[in-house]
């Protein structure tokens, strides 16, 4: 098993438990990423499937970690020349581009790149070995699984710096089929041990938005956790008011998400692999689309939902909502520091507390 303090060698600004700022495509942009980091976090910019705008994200980053207050300019979090940057980059694989991913990844030197759903994984040996080249290794590898297959296999093809174990709970997209973070990574750190790989750190992703989650995750083998649906209720998150607030407003996220194609399908997103699909609030879209609304029917209503702004995100509206299963749990939109140091305290407190632990030992 890893050395759950390996994560803080690597990333050296960042706190025990480590907290990652999952990249979500369009939310997870510079201010996030950079208010994630300061936080003593590791903040993801998500360049998704396109690279176009990278540079320009990566710049605005750097801009904002060189502007820090005083107290941050003089923290390892700061930008240092010839260092990495103090945030990660993630990628969609299957749809981007690897030469101007390189170029980008050369020029500003992300601490952390995190590869996901790419046609192959195959496919993810050439972005490895080139970013490692480029990089003079300096910036490290993380892969997002959602299998104990999957977590072999690139742990043999690609020997990731950090393999991200995601669970079904997770928000956003994800393997349509597969097991919950408390069953997935135990299983696949024991496979991973097994084979000579016990050495990469694991981080859990996938239905854990507060302190509980997070000292459950460290428990079962995790060096650290990613979040998402939590900080889509960030002040920093680049994201529609109508959005948030449906993340805030929703509860018993088991009942009121679910795993679907119907908004890929709708919005025209249709080269996901075919074993993805993405977990968001239940609202009309799809509630028509179960009870055999044609599928052009569906997709003029969501068109015209769009011009609606906020008011076309609802239990009774259209929009796009995704979320994992946590969402009951997150109950205000906070800056991000507030919610690094609140998870971290309740964690931390539930697994150094000696009354808590004691409730459990064998009478």
């Amino acid at each position: 098993m890893a050395n759950p303090n390996t994560l803080q060698k690597s990333y050296p600004w960042t706190l025990s438990p480590l907290i990652a700022c999952a990249p979500m495509r369009l939310i997870a942009l510079a201010p996030l990423a950079v208010a994630v980091s300061q936080a003593g976090g590791l903040g993801f910019l998500a360049a998704g499937t396109d690279c176009s705008s990278l540079d320009h994200d990566l710049a605005e980053a750097t801009l904002h970690l060189s502007q820090s207050p005083s107290q941050i300019r003089t923290s390892p979090c700061a930008v240092k020349e010839g260092e990495p940057l103090s945030i990660g980059v993630g990628f969609i694989n299957w749809g981007a581009d690897l030469e101007q991913a390189l170029s980008s990844i050369r020029k500003y030197l992300p601490a952390a790149v995190w590869f996901f759903a790419p046609k192959d994984l195959s496919d993810l040996v050439p972005w490895t070995e080139k970013t490692r080249e480029v990089t003079k290794g300096r910036t490290k590898v993380w892969i997002q699984i959602g299998s104990v297959a999957d977590a072999l296999n690139v742990a043999n093809s690609c020997k990731p710096d950090v393999i991200v174990v995601q669970g079904t709970d997770a928000g956003g997209h994800g393997l349509k089929r597969g097991a919950g973070i408390i069953s997935l990574l135990p299983e696949v750190a024991d496979v991973l041990e097994e084979q000579g790989f016990g050495s990469i750190p694991l981080v859990a992703a996938g239905g854990i938005v507060e302190g509980r989650g997070v000292a459950a995750s460290l428990v079962i083998g995790a060096s650290g956790v990613a979040m998402g649906t939590r900080f889509l209720a960030a002040k920093e998150a680049t994201i529609a008011k109508g959005y948030q607030d449906e993340v805030i407003r929703a509860s018993d996220g088991g009942i009121t998400t679910t795993r679907s194609t119907i908004y890929d399908r709708l919005r025209g997103t249709t080269d996901w692999p075919k074993h993805f699909n993405g977990r968001g609030i239940i609202n009309q879209t799809f509630v028509d689309a179960q009870n055999g609304m044609d599928f052009e029917e569906n997709k003029r209503l969501y068109k015209e939902e769009i011009e609606k702004g906020n008011e076309g995100w609802g239990l009774l509206a259209r929009m796009t909502t995704y979320a994992g299963t946590g969402i009951g749990l997150v109950k205000e939109v906070q800056d991000a520091e507030h919610i690094i140091q609140e998870i971290r305290r309740d964690a931390l407190s539930l697994l150094h507390n000696p009354r808590e632990t004691s409730r459990y030992e064998l009478l």
